[in-house]
């Protein structure tokens, strides 16, 4: 009788080491303002957007979603407003296992989207509010193109086409060294798969190479390896 509750011990141990809290992400926070819609939890396991939960909210905006999360990922919150008005209807998130909190208006529901409990979303935060300035700028040079009065000469094209291309090599250095600068976050092989994939092959790889054996191992990292293989 010992040995047969030893062996259900220790199947009940394994058990409930399956069900590991560092894989679990708990997604929750409120939706101010919020009186009806639905709100869904999606992902891009391959390359396809999949809905992995959802919650009809009717009168109150407090959500709480439970995923197992293999390894860190971008995750999205879509809100189904039901108002026919697919702006500001997604956030987008950096998940990573434990709790992470998101607390956001109806009305601007993704540009006022306090997001906190993720380390990797902090850093994906950093990396997107410098971009944002580099792509302002070349926003900028455009508009002022556009504004002038009688035909450009093509020494002005030209000088409008340099200053154009030097930005956007600065927003590369700038991607390529973040990358380079936090090897050991997740963000990095993200950043080099999905914001820089036409970058030359030797700064991806130089990026790749310097990855921590976690982040390598991570989703991100893999489908890195893989795509530096195909080219």
């Amino acid at each position: 009788m010992k040995k047969i509750l030893f062996v259900v011990a220790a199947l009940l141990a394994l058990s409930s080491c399956g069900d590991n809290a560092e894989e679990t992400l708990i997604v929750n926070g409120k939706i101010k303002g919020l009186k009806k819609g639905t709100l869904y939890l999606q992902h891009v396991p391959d390359s396809v957007l999949i809905t992995i939960d959802s919650l009809a909210i009717n009168g109150d905006g407090n959500f709480s979603f439970k995923t197992k999360l293999m390894s860190p990922e971008i995750f999205y919150l879509y809100l189904d407003k039901k108002d026919n008005n697919d702006i500001n209807d997604r956030i987008t998130f950096f998940a990573e296992p434990g709790t992470i909190t998101i607390n956001t208006d109806w009305n601007t529901f993704d540009t006022t989207a306090k997001i906190t409990g993720s380390e990797s979303n902090e850093k994906l935060k950093e990396y997107k509010q410098t971009m944002s300035g580099i792509n302002k700028r070349n926003v900028e040079i455009m508009m002022n193109a556009a504004q002038v009065d009688g035909e450009l000469s093509q020494i002005s094209v030209d000088s409008l086409a340099n200053i154009s291309n030097r930005n956007t090599q600065r927003g590369y250095a700038f991607a390529i060294n973040f990358a380079l600068n936090n090897k050991s976050s997740f963000v990095a092989p993200y950043i080099a798969l999905k914001e820089i994939p036409d970058a030359n092959v030797k700064y991806l790889d130089s990026i790749y190479s310097v990855l921590s054996p976690e982040v390598a191992e991570s989703k991100y990292g893999k489908e890195l390896a893989t795509f530096l293989k195909k080219n």
